[in-house]
C-alpha cells in the first residue's frame, strides 16, 4: 500500500490522522447503533447527540456569544452568495471588499438582489494587499470581507469595525485563531478546508439580525428557518457534520485556537523564510505585511519549470502544491491539519531545490 504522502491541497485539505483513523475504527458500527453514521436516521438519538455535541463544541473553542446562532447548512459557501443578499439586501447597497476571485464571485452573485459596489479594492496591485480603508456609502445594508484568499494569498490581520453588519468569508481560516465572534453579523465557511469534509456549511449569525430577513423568501433560503429546526429542517450532512465533530474534537485536545494560532504562525513563518532566503529562485505574490498564513502563494523565477518542480516535490512525498488554476504558479496549504513535521520537511525539500537551481 501507498504511504501516505504530506497533503498541501488547497481544499479539500489535510485532515487529522486521528480523526481519519477514529472514522474509520467507527464505520461498520458508531457507538454500538450497528450502523454506521451514513445509515443513522436524522432523527435518531446517536444522530441528535452528535449534532448537538458538534454545534456546542464550536460555540466552545470559539467562545461564541449567546447573540449569535450556529447552522450547519449545505450548498457550500458559494450557495451563501446568493443566501446572504436573498435575505439581507432589502433594497439597500450592497458593500464588498474586492480582494480577490471569491470576494469577485461573492459580490457577482450580490447584484442580483440589489445595487452592488466596492468599499476596497485590491485589483490594481493584482491583488498583492488587503486594504483598509473601507468606504460604506448611505443605506448600506452590509458589508462582505473574505478574511483569507487562497488564490492569491494574502489575509486580514485584523478586522474593520463598522457601523453597518460585518459578513465575512471564513471558508479557509476559521479556527485557526481565536475570534471576536460578537463583531460579526454573519460568519460563513466551507468546512473542508480547515475543520472537516465537503458538504456542511458553518454559519454564525447574529440573532437580532437574523430576524430582519427576508420573510418572502422559500423557507429553504431563510436563515430564521434552519435556526428554528436546529439545523434539521431538512435532511442534514450526517457525515459531514460526524466528521466535523470528530475534528473539532481533535482541536480542543491540541490546545483551541490559540494553539491553532501558534502553529499557523510558525508553519507559514518556516516556508516564508524559504522563499524570502532565495529571490533568485521563488517570487511571493502577497506583500509581506498582507501574507496569509493558511495559503503560501508564489512562483518560480523561471516559471517554465513549475510543472517539473510540482512533480518532483510529489515524487518526494509532497502533494496538492500547484496553484489555482486561474492564475497557476505554486500554492502550499497549511491548514490545522497539516502536521508541522511535514512543513518542516517541505521546506528543507525547497531549500534543497533552491540551492540546486539558483
Amino acid at each position: 500500500m501507498t504511504e501516505r504522502v504530506f497533503n498541501f491541497h488547497a481544499g479539500p485539505g489535510a485532515l487529522p490522522a486521528e480523526v481519519l483513523q477514529q472514522a474509520a475504527a467507527e464505520m461498520m458500527n458508531y457507538r454500538d447503533t450497528g450502523m454506521g453514521v451514513m445509515e443513522l436516521s436524522h432523527r435518531s438519538d446517536a444522530y441528535q447527540r452528535l449534532h448537538q455535541d458538534a454545534r456546542e463544541r464550536l460555540r466552545k473553542l470559539l467562545a461564541i456569544p449567546a447573540t449569535h446562532d450556529v447552522l450547519f447548512l449545505q450548498g457550500g459557501a458559494s450557495h451563501q452568495f446568493v443566501m446572504i443578499p436573498a435575505n439581507f439586501a432589502k433594497g439597500g447597497r450592497l458593500g464588498y471588499a474586492d480582494t480577490g476571485i471569491w470576494a469577485n464571485n461573492a459580490m457577482q452573485q450580490a447584484s442580483l438582489y440589489g445595487t452592488t459596489y466596492k468599499v476596497t479594492d485590491a485589483s490594481a496591485g493584482g491583488y498583492r494587499t488587503i486594504p483598509m480603508d473601507f468606504h460604506v456609502k448611505e443605506d448600506t445594508s452590509y458589508v462582505h470581507i473574505t478574511s483569507n484568499n487562497t488564490i492569491y494569498g494574502t489575509a486580514y490581520r485584523d478586522f474593520p469595525k463598522l457601523d453597518v453588519p460585518l459578513v465575512a468569508d471564513m471558508s479557509s481560516d476559521l479556527l485557526s485563531r481565536p475570534l471576536d465572534v460578537g463583531q460579526f453579523g454573519l460568519i460563513y465557511a466551507g468546512a473542508q478546508k480547515n475543520i472537516g469534509i465537503a458538504g456542511v456549511t458553518i454559519v454564525i449569525i447574529d440573532r437580532d439580525w437574523m430576524a430582519k430577513g427576508n420573510e418572502r423568501l422559500p423557507k429553504i433560503l431563510q436563515y430564521r428557518t434552519h435556526a428554528e429546526a436546529d439545523s434539521i429542517f431538512n435532511t442534514p450532512p450526517t457525515y459531514a457534520i460526524y466528521v466535523l465533530g470528530l475534528a473539532l474534537q481533535w482541536v480542543e485536545a491540541q490546545g483551541g485556537a490559540a494553539e491553532m494560532d501558534r502553529r499557523a504562525q510558525a508553519k507559514s513563518e518556516r516556508i516564508y523564510e524559504v522563499l524570502d532566503r532565495y529571490p533568485e529562485v521563488y517570487r511571493p505574490h502577497a506583500e509581506r505585511a498582507y501574507r496569509s498564513r493558511m495559503n503560501a502563494v508564489f512562483t518560480l523565477y523561471d516559471e517554465a519549470q513549475t510543472e517539473d518542480f510540482v512533480r518532483a516535490a510529489a515524487a518526494a512525498g509532497f502533494v496538492g502544491i500547484q496553484g489555482h488554476r486561474r492564475i497557476g504558479g505554486l500554492r502550499i496549504s497549511l491548514y490545522n491539519a497539516v502536521p508541522g513535521e511535514g512543513v518542516e520537511k517541505l521546506a528543507d525539500w525547497m531549500d534543497d531545490y533552491a540551492q540546486r537551481h539558483r
